[in-house]
């Protein structure tokens, strides 16, 4: 059996590409990398917010071809059960569930004024109100799953579903000096440890500068 093909954008700006990559990192899936051009157009609608319906990262595994990011996470679910990117417990995969719904679908000014750049760093960066809004709710929900699931991952003590989804964020927090209560400073050192994380981040700061556009502003 040939090994699945996971298609990916940059690994420097690519939020949903390190999802994606993540999800299948953490199941322990035998997969090749595809990293397409960056003047690919599906890549550059990733990377800068054009496209309401992302088709990078997607994964081709045994015939199957999937390219939304939640259900990729809900098929390698399936594929490795064992694995356990969901919660077992039925109320804590429900909640894993929402929150994942939530960052897939919303943090609009977040993803718009502080996009991920791995290599960057801003301190004291001005955070616009809309996008602190955005902050404010995600703590507010890293800070509900610390404290119900013990962590130090968000649904307790192995890095799932969730903290795939929320990884890009980890990196966005660091890139643009956003200060964090202890907790939250705790699980986004714990995510950046990982050594699937190392990885990822050792890549994408080997990655050429090719994408002008998204350091214009800054």
């Amino acid at each position: 059996m040939p090994k699945a093909i996971l298609t990916l954008s940059s690994k420097n700006y690519g939020a949903w590409a390190l999802r994606g990559w993540l999800m299948a990192k953490l199941v322990r899936l035998d997969f090749i990398e595809k990293v397409i051009s960056p003047d690919d157009p599906s890549m550059r609608a990733e990377m800068l917010l054009l496209s309401a319906s992302m088709q990078v990262p997607s994964l081709d595994h045994e015939g199957v071809h999937v390219w939304d990011t939640l259900a990729m996470g809900e098929y390698l679910n399936e594929v490795k059960p064992k694995a356990g990117l969901l919660p077992a417990d039925r109320a804590a995969r429900s909640h894993c569930r929402a929150i994942c719904g939530e960052m897939h679908s919303g943090f609009s000014a977040l993803r718009a004024s502080l996009p991920m750049n791995i290599k960057a760093h801003f301190p004291g960066f001005k955070i616009w109100s809309r996008a602190q809004t955005d902050i404010d709710r995600i703590v507010v929900i890293w800070q509900e799953c610390l404290a119900q699931y013990g962590g130090p991952y968000l649904f307790g003590k192995k890095p799932g579903l969730a903290d795939a989804m929320f990884a890009p964020v980890v990196t966005r927090f660091r890139t643009y000096d956003v200060k964090l209560d202890h907790a939250c400073q705790a699980y986004s050192d714990a995510i950046m440890a990982l050594p699937d994380m190392q990885e990822w981040v050792t890549s994408a700061l080997a990655e050429p500068d090719e994408i002008d556009e998204l350091d214009a502003e800054f």
